[in-house]
């Protein structure tokens, strides 16, 4: 399956003084996501590290529809979109109940351990 849901809640220390979720937290709560779904592909980041594959965010897009509160309890899912050659490519929904929050996207390479540009691992390439 290439789509991963997970819950989380709101802590105090990723909000702005007003109450509101700062937008950099939508960002970890994606990479949260993101990491789950990695893992129910049968892999732990961790793994691919010592394998020598990294995966860095090389693009990252975020649209804001409606502001998280603190100790709000959500749901991130992440949606593996496209993935071969280098790229990863990701989308991302941030709901409270069933309402929306927040969607996203995110575009990932695989580099080796000196930074070169290397192929995505032949567990996680897609058709499309």
């Amino acid at each position: 399956m290439n789509q991963q849901t997970i819950e989380v809640r709101v802590r105090y220390a990723e909000c702005d003084p007003m109450g509101f979720a700062h937008h950099s937290a939508y960002a970890a709560w994606f990479e949260m996501a993101r990491t789950e779904l990695l893992r129910q592909h049968g892999r732990a980041y961790a793994e691919l590290e010592r394998e020598g594959v990294y995966i860095v965010v090389v693009r990252l897009n975020v649209h804001y529809q409606r502001p998280a509160r603190y100790d709000d309890a959500l749901r991130v899912t992440a949606v593996l979109r496209r993935s071969g050659g280098a790229k990863i490519e990701h989308e991302y929904e941030v709901r409270r109940g069933e309402e929306v929050l927040s969607k996203g996207s995110t575009v990932l390479a695989c580099i080796d351990r000196e930074g070169r540009v290397r192929a995505v691992p032949d567990f996680l390439r897609t058709s499309a």
